[in-house]
């Protein structure tokens, strides 16, 4: 039987290991929120909460923000779905709930853009959250 070197098994080993695990697993801030309309004044918010991604394509948001005097909440639980171009968020009365086109796709700094379906385009950052 032929001796396996244990210096090709170990980084192998790291590799899938850490190829198995999706980017957005984890607890993300949402440093930054815009919503602009061609044309007219647009709408940024910053650090108006987290979002966590599990590994089995659920997760939670707990998000806090006022617009105009208006206090907005987003507590929910969600699905998730991704690839290297597009996140789906589905969950019950969240204005996150639609499809991304993903921007930035890196390990602690995510980038995403979408619509309402009309003409108001939605960007939103995320950093990372440090365990």
């Amino acid at each position: 039987m032929k001796h396996i070197n244990p210096f090709i098994i170990i980084p192998f080993t790291i590799l899938l290991f850490y190829s198995c695990s999706h980017k957005l697993v984890g607890t993300w801030n949402i440093h930054q929120y815009e919503t602009v309309v061609p044309g007219e004044t647009g709408t940024t918010l910053t650090n108006i909460g987290t979002i966590t991604f599990h590994k089995n394509g659920n997760g939670e948001k707990n998000i806090s923000y006022s617009v105009f005097g208006k206090l907005k909440t987003d507590n929910n639980i969600f699905s998730w779905k991704s690839d290297r171009s597009f996140l789906t968020i589905e969950s019950q009365q969240s204005e996150l709930s639609k499809t991304w086109i993903v921007i930035v796709n890196k390990n602690k700094i995510q980038k995403w853009k979408s619509t309402d379906g009309s003409s108001e385009v939605q960007i939103m950052e995320l950093h990372k959250l440090v365990k």
